[in-house]
């Protein structure tokens, strides 16, 4: 068996090396393979092996000796009885020794094809553990981190913050046997010299005073006021040390884009109304306690409003739907996109199907997706598509607004701060918790008709919850 195999490995070794000198890339180490394959019959040719310019290459599949060259492989199945000094092996990394490891930039989603290298998160010298973050990657949508793919210390960093960077693009080189870079402390040895200048300052300080006696010009200083004629027409600017200049993150830039293009493709109007709060809250503060229990979340304002949108959205499809090109599609379902501020910039999360949701899940789901967006693990999916955007500017105390569309949906639904104002309630004046609403809505598909019937619905409901129980 084993004289078949060795005339066979013989046989197909020297069309393959013929194969490998044809490629530019590894014509270099075509004399050296052919030593290596040749005379010790170590490649099994079944199976492919690859090479990259960083002078290394990796096994897929091969029959090395066991023995000291494979103590940093990997074992797979092997062809031979377990007598044989011949195994299956393969190496998940190329490298010249084993020792080094790329750290390169992960798959970012299907629509994004590149980022900017924001921050490093380590320096060189640093020791970092298997899947440590070493760099951030800022996209048009989200920050997405570079990790190591094994334990050891960052030898260099191949690319520099700024760059654009694509999957795949390598980051930085982690050696496995690399020592940690230790901080050296300068000694302050040459403290006490430094103690010197003063004196020779005081040397001179004797004849600087003698030279005001000789010299008396004062006088020839006179023309400063001049300056101080043209002052009063000349604009007092501040200074250039004032102000500092930064590159926009890709994420405002990405914000900055789609808001103007929304500008400029909807023909926006924007209805108002405002809803009295009062049942609303009495609501809450009379179940607050057992929802807590049983769900384990708190009932806030935000659910009862997106059952509601659910309800005005089925109630007036068109709101639903969106242009595209000379048709309209109408969405038999309901993703609501909540608005979420974070300290890089606005993002609009997604709840999917939420016209199948309670109002349980929908808390869960939005306390969920605001935490990841705080902490900017929001992934792609989880910001794709949305029929509908609501904002909740009363949050930071906002009276009232406009709130731009969110492209390519058909309206977004503004929420504001909730006032105690007077309003009259059956011929008498009461205070009463209130709260502007706002439905920016495009124009070219949604009339004002349905706009304020949908408003209309959501102000119902709001104001008497029990309608969303019986479904009137």
């Amino acid at each position: 068996m084993a004289s078949r195999i060795a005339s066979r490995l013989l046989r197909r070794s020297s069309p393959t090396l013929g194969l490998l000198r044809s490629y530019t890339h590894v014509r270099n180490y075509s004399s050296q393979l052919s030593g290596y394959l040749l005379n010790n019959c170590y490649l099994d040719f079944d199976h492919w092996f690859t090479m990259d310019d960083s002078n290394t290459f990796a096994l897929s599949a091969g029959l090395i000796p066991v023995g000291p060259q494979s103590s940093k492989l990997t074992r797979r199945n092997n062809y031979f009885p377990n007598a044989s000094p011949y195994q299956l092996w393969s190496r998940s990394f190329a490298s010249d020794n084993g020792d080094k490891f790329e750290a390169v930039v992960p798959f970012m989603g299907e629509s994004v094809t590149d980022g900017t290298l924001a921050n490093f998160l380590k320096k060189p010298g640093d020791r970092v553990e298997a899947d440590e973050a070493i760099a951030q990657i800022e996209t048009d949508k989200v920050t997405i981190d570079v990790s190591s793919p094994e334990a050891g210390v960052i030898e260099k960093f191949i690319a520099s913050e700024g760059d654009t960077v694509t999957p795949g693009t390598i980051v930085a080189i982690v050696s496995k046997s690399a020592a940690p870079a230790e901080t050296h402390v300068a000694p302050s040895e040459e403290a006490p010299q430094k103690e010197s200048p003063p004196v020779k300052a005081e040397e001179k300080s004797p004849k600087a005073e003698e030279k005001p006696t000789k010299v008396e010009p004062p006088k020839k200083q006179a023309p400063k006021p001049t300056p101080s004629k043209t002052s009063p027409t000349e604009p007092q600017l501040p200074p250039k040390e004032r102000e500092r200049r930064v590159a926009m993150p890709r994420l405002r830039k990405r914000i900055a884009n789609r808001l103007k293009d929304s500008q400029n493709t909807f023909a926006m109007l924007t209805t108002f109304n405002e809803v009295d709060m009062t049942n609303l809250m009495k609501l809450r503060s009379d179940y607050k306690d057992e929802f807590v229990k049983k769900h384990g979340v708190k009932l806030g304002l935000m659910s009862c409003f997106v059952k509601a949108a659910v309800s005005g959205l089925q109630n007036q499809p068109i709101v639903n739907a969106v242009i595209d090109g000379d048709d309209i599609i109408y969405r038999d379902y309901v993703d609501v996109s909540v608005a979420v501020g974070t300290s890089k910039g606005l993002v609009v999360p997604v709840i999917r199907d939420a016209d199948t949701m309670n109002f349980a899940d929908i808390e869960k789901g939005i306390n969920n997706l605001a935490k990841k967006a705080t902490e900017g693990a929001l992934s792609i999916d989880e910001m794709a598509g949305g029929t509908f955007t609501i904002s909740n500017g009363g949050v930071y105390g906002s009276l009232i607004s406009t709130p731009i569309i969110n492209p390519p949906q058909s309206a977004i639904l503004g929420m504001h701060s909730i006032v105690q104002r007077p309003v009259v309630v059956d011929g008498s004046i009461l205070a009463r918790p209130m709260m502007y609403l706002a439905l920016t809505y495009d124009h070219r598909l949604i009339d004002g008709r349905e706009a304020v019937y949908f408003l209309r619905r959501i102000k119902d409901v709001v104001e008497d919850p029990r309608r969303l129980l019986l479904d009137i």
